[in-house]
């Protein structure tokens, strides 16, 4: 099972990122940085944990030098939180897209960022998904796609962590874990508790 484990792990380390991070480092960071901030003028006061505004039924998008879309990020509610200088979305929709016309979506019915998004939580029915491409190489990658009612992201360190039962499917691999710790720079996948795992034969090149 632990070498099972190692061979999926070596062969999803290039593209967990891309879901994982990509997509929701560059969503949250054009919905922060385009939404403007309340200045409380006059005497301070203990900050309580409430919001300062609120946006309801948005869509923010982003688009690189030749006008192409990159992200854009919708949810039917968001509420900004001065005291933890946070910002909740409900019901968000994630939608990425590559250089090479890759897509990435990226949904739950709630999501949690911090102010210069290195940190992203997606709550409840997490589901990541990766479409098939065809890479640099010419070599087509197959469906990617992730569950889970919780995923934390920090985008500084490129780790994303999981306390709740997670599904992980590559192709027609498939893995089940209690809990998940993946380190992107040491390219280690870390799954523990109940921890199942299908391998098809023939799909491990």
């Amino acid at each position: 099972m632990i070498n099972l484990i190692r061979v999926w792990g070596d062969r999803i380390s290039l593209y967990l990122p891309i879901i994982l991070m990509g997509i929701l480092a560059l969503g949250t960071y054009w919905l922060v940085r385009s939404t403007p901030l309340m200045i409380l003028q006059g005497q301070e006061t203990p900050m309580l944990h409430e919001p300062d505004y609120f946006m309801r039924k948005f869509s923010v998008k982003s688009f690189d030098g030749a006008g192409q879309l990159k992200s854009e990020v919708l949810g039917s509610d968001a509420r900004h939180f001065p005291d933890s200088d946070t910002l909740e979305i409900d019901l968000v929709r994630i939608r990425t897209f590559t250089a090479e016309g890759g897509l990435t979506t990226a949904t739950a019915r709630r999501a949690v960022t911090n102010a210069d998004a290195s940190e992203v939580q997606l709550l409840g029915e997490a589901h990541v998904v990766r479409e098939p491409l065809t890479d640099k190489a010419g070599q087509v990658q197959p469906r990617m796609e992730f569950r889970s009612e919780f995923l934390h992201a920090f985008m500084d360190t490129e780790r994303v962590q999981s306390h709740k039962p997670v599904e992980l499917t590559h192709g027609s691999d498939k893995f089940t874990a209690d809990t998940m710790n993946f380190d992107n720079r040491s390219r280690v996948m870390e799954l523990k508790g109940r921890v199942k795992g299908t391998l098809v034969p023939g799909a491990v090149k």
